[in-house]
């Protein structure tokens, strides 16, 4: 059976420089994803059209700017994340032989084979965040878990993360008694959620 042998990480995409290549439908569901989960994260367009749907998101958000143009690998001067999403499949093949080259992770949108990272389903509450994946396998069965969690996940979890985080504050000990206490402290959690699921 075949394994997701992705490592999951939670990028601070306010902190690099992200590239989409194109302006389509496909650019406006990526960065509406990114917005959505880091409202100021740092985004560069390059296309020689954007829909009208995609500028008005574009021009809406705080750190998106848009260029009219074709894609040159210039544009991935101090670039660290790359998503093309070109209805060209020489173009989008172009942009990833271009970040290999240059060791910039790079996504070509709905091609597994090419892309070094996926866009997941993301749940976000608060404080706390939940990505799934599916190993690029199915993105409506992303989507489905993501629903999933939503509506299990109680409102006020973000309030616990809070307590939880003062309550780490006052524990003594070197590191190995504390996450000792803290896995203690929180074990219950555990049951809760399943309680919660079952409900």
């Amino acid at each position: 059976m075949e394994k997701n042998q992705l490592y999951p990480v939670f990028l601070k995409v306010t902190a690099l420089n992200v590239l989409v290549v194109g302006g389509g439908n496909v650019a406006l569901e990526k960065i509406s994803f990114m917005l959505k989960s880091s409202p100021d994260a740092k985004i560069t367009m390059i296309s020689p059209m954007y829909r009208e749907e995609t500028i008005e998101k574009a021009d809406n958000a705080a750190n998106v700017r848009r260029i009219l143009g074709k894609y040159d690998a210039s544009m991935l001067e101090g670039k660290h994340i790359v998503i093309a999403t070109t209805d060209i499949p020489a173009v989008n093949l172009k942009v990833y032989n271009d970040c290999k080259e240059r060791s910039i992770l790079v996504n070509l949108a709905d091609n597994p084979p090419y892309c070094d990272f996926y866009m997941g389903g993301i749940v976000t509450k608060g404080n706390v965040k939940i990505g799934i994946s599916t190993n690029g396998k199915s993105p409506t069965m992303a989507k489905r878990l993501r629903q999933f969690f939503e509506s299990v996940l109680p409102e006020n979890i973000d309030d616990l993360a809070e307590y939880l985080n003062k309550y780490r504050d006052t524990i003594k000990g070197n590191f190995e008694e504390k996450v000792e206490k803290m896995n203690e402290f929180t074990k219950g959690l555990v049951g809760d959620v399943k309680n919660k699921i079952k409900e």
